[in-house]
């Protein structure tokens, strides 16, 4: 599990968001990574480049952490939910730093396939604030099932459930925990951690 936590792309709350639910998962018998991506005057695809990074590294050094390979999942916490989704949009598969910058030198790391199943924790597919509702684009990236919290009080609402319907239309597997009454930023709290345990479980048995 590769953790994202929220900040707007200017900090990253790892002490609400990213250490609480790494220390919970790692009670469940995950293991748990919290990823420093870069933030501002760093750009979102940057960030999603570093992430990538993270999943190829996890995957590549599997056997010495005592996981499958094949079952890895980000889980993003607001902007860290965008990033997540950036990377698996755009940056997935074998895409590298090359597509940003041409002086890249892709490495052996590069090679390894950064896919990973997604947690959404009030947050969405798209960029700050707005959701992307693009059903081709969702389609032809052939995204991985996408799991999704987030609070009734959240401002953001509106967005997370044209996201979640959007990725429908597309095909694409998504379980939608709505908690009522929570507001943006719960972090931990609220209950939804056991919920997301029983539906990775079920993702990763089913692959």
């Amino acid at each position: 599990m590769l953790l994202n936590s929220g900040g707007a792309f200017r900090f990253r709350g790892n002490q609400r968001e990213g250490f609480p639910v790494a220390e919970e998962l790692s009670r469940r018998g995950y293991q748990s990574f919290v990823v420093d991506y870069r933030l501002v005057p760093y750009t979102q695809q940057e960030g999603a480049l570093d992430l990538a990074r993270a999943v190829r590294f996890v995957r590549t050094h599997a056997d010495a952490y005592g996981l499958d390979g094949d079952d890895i999942a980000v889980m993003g916490f607001s902007a860290g939910g965008i990033l997540a989704g950036e990377m698996l949009l755009n940056f997935a598969g074998a895409v590298n730093g090359g597509t940003l910058d041409p002086d890249y030198r892709p490495d052996a790391l590069d090679q390894i396939y950064a896919e990973a199943a997604a947690g959404m924790v009030y947050s969405f597919y798209g960029r700050l604030s707005v959701a992307s509702t693009d059903v081709e684009k969702f389609r032809s990236a052939a995204l991985p099932p996408t799991y999704f919290s987030y609070g009734t009080r959240d401002p953001f609402v509106r967005q997370f459930e044209l996201c979640v319907d959007a990725l429908r239309q597309a095909g694409v597997p998504v379980e939608s925990v709505p908690l009522d009454g929570m507001p943006h930023g719960y972090g931990a709290t609220g209950g939804w951690i056991p919920a997301y345990d029983d539906w990775l479980t079920d993702v990763f048995q089913a692959n």
